[in-house]
């Protein structure tokens, strides 16, 4: 396969998924109300374990969305087409560090989540062909740590609402690219890309 019919796949998979945006915007309003939680007078540790069932939330809201915004999951005759589903749990390989922070040091739980959740859009820059997924995986992991270090443990909602923003960015970024990519590809400059949507 060469560097070309590489592009024209994953040029393919951004376009019928929009690049996952409905993957983000789920997780806008799921770490939308993680915020919320994060606020109420509970202890750090019950925070975090109802942070764990909000998290649940995510993927029926995105299939809701690829509804509303016609986005396709799976584009049975793209080959990387199976790879989007590896990278994506390929985060729960970190959760092990996430439980001992939970056990050890649950202040600083959402903390730890929002950094592996940022932390794993990095590989989507490669799948989509999306830069944008690696800037805000550095942007995220390392904001969360800066936002972490300068509040308060009382105050540890603001690295929720912190994601909260990266997120609407991110999903501002990726409207603007697919548009791009779509005109490119109605342009004919990149052809032969079988039926997109």
């Amino acid at each position: 396969m060469n560097t070309l019919d590489l592009k024209k796949l994953k040029l393919e998979l951004a376009l019928n998924a929009k690049s996952g945006i409905d993957f983000i915007i789920s997780a806008a309003m799921v770490w939308g109300a993680i915020a919320y939680i994060w606020t109420l007078p509970k202890e750090a540790y019950s925070k975090s374990i109802l942070t764990f069932y909000v998290g649940i939330t995510m993927l029926p809201l995105a299939l809701l969305l690829s509804k509303i915004l016609k986005t396709k999951w799976t584009t049975k005759t793209n080959p990387l087409q199976p790879l989007g589903m590896w990278l994506n749990l390929a985060q729960l390989f970190y959760f092990p560090f996430l439980f001992f922070i939970l056990r050890d040091n649950p202040d600083y739980f959402v903390m730890t989540y929002v950094i592996i959740t940022g932390a794993h859009f990095f590989p989507y820059a490669w799948f989509y062909d999306e830069i944008g997924y690696a800037i805000f995986a550095g942007i995220i992991a390392v904001g969360a740590l800066v936002v972490a270090l300068n509040v308060t443990v009382g105050d540890m909602y603001f690295v929720p609402l912190y994601m909260v923003l990266c997120l609407l960015v991110l999903t501002v970024w990726l409207l603007i690219s697919n548009k791009r990519k779509r005109r490119s590809a109605n342009a004919g400059l990149i052809k032969d890309l079988g039926s997109v949507t």
